[in-house]
C-alpha cells in the first residue's frame, strides 16, 4: 500500500477560463448597438443623398420645363409676334391669352362649332385644334384684322345690313369662315354656301341671314 499523499485537487486558477465569451462580448456590438448604429448611418447617407441631389433635381426640373416650351414666331394681322409658349398651347390660346386678341371665341374647344375660325396662310382653320408651335412662320388673320381702320370689311358690313346675328358669340367665326368661303370661290349658290360653311354653328339660328350676308359680299345680291 503506497504511502504517497493523494494529488491535490485542481486549483480554481487552472480550470477552463470563461475569457473567450467575455472577450467576444467586449469586442462585438450587441444587437441593440448594431441596430442603433445602422439606423444612424443610414440616416446620414439618406440625408447626404437628398442634400447632394437637390441641385441636380432643380436643374433637372429646369431642363424638363425647357423641353416642354418653345419659341414661336407668327405674323398675326400683319404684325410679327415672337413668344415662348408651352408646347401644348393651341393657336386659340396663343391669340387670346398671349396676344390679347379675344375676337376669336372659345366655344366647344374641340373643333365642332367653328366659333374660333381664323385664316392661316389664307385657309380657314379651327384655331382650337392647331398647336401654336407648329405654326412658326405662319400668317394668321383674325376678325380683328379684317377692318381697314374705321372702315369695316365688306362682309362685316353685310352682317350688319342683313342683321345676321343675335347673341354675336359665333359671329367672328362666321365672318372669318365666310371670308374664306368667298376667297375659295364656294359662293355659286345658297346651297353651296351652306355646305361650305356647315362647320360653323349658330345657336340663335340666323343661318338664312348669314347666307344672305355672304351672297351680298360675293356680289350675288
Amino acid at each position: 500500500m503506497s504511502t504517497e499523499p493523494a494529488a491535490p485537487p485542481p486549483s480554481p486558477s487552472t480550470t477552463s477560463s470563461p475569457s473567450t465569451p467575455s472577450t467576444a462580448s467586449a469586442t462585438s456590438p450587441s444587437r441593440r448597438t448594431f441596430i442603433a448604429t445602422s439606423t444612424a448611418v443610414g440616416g446620414v447617407v439618406v440625408a447626404g443623398g437628398v442634400l447632394a441631389g437637390a441641385p441636380a433635381g432643380g436643374s433637372g426640373q429646369a431642363a424638363a420645363e425647357a423641353r416642354t416650351s418653345s419659341r414661336v414666331s407668327v405674323t398675326v394681322n400683319g404684325r410679327r409676334h415672337t413668344v415662348t409658349v408651352d408646347n401644348r398651347t393651341s393657336l386659340l390660346d396663343l391669340l387670346r391669352e398671349h396676344l390679347g386678341l379675344t375676337g376669336s371665341k372659345k366655344g366647344c374647344n374641340a373643333g365642332a362649332c367653328g366659333a374660333c375660325t381664323v385664316l392661316v396662310d389664307g385657309r380657314r382653320q379651327n384655331a382650337c385644334l392647331l398647336l401654336a408651335v407648329r405654326l412658326d412662320g405662319a400668317e394668321v388673320t383674325t376678325v380683328e384684322g379684317l377692318a381697314d381702320g374705321e372702315r369695316l370689311h365688306p362682309l362685316q358690313q353685310a352682317f350688319i345690313d342683313q342683321d345676321a346675328f343675335q347673341c354675336g358669340y359665333c359671329t367672328p367665326g362666321q365672318i372669318m369662315s365666310g371670308v374664306g368661303c368667298i376667297q375659295e370661290g364656294h359662293t355659286g349658290s345658297g346651297d353651296e354656301i351652306r355646305e361650305w360653311m356647315s362647320g360653323n354653328i349658330c345657336r340663335c339660328g340666323c343661318y338664312v341671314k348669314i347666307v344672305r350676308a355672304v351672297e351680298q359680299t360675293a356680289g350675288r345680291k
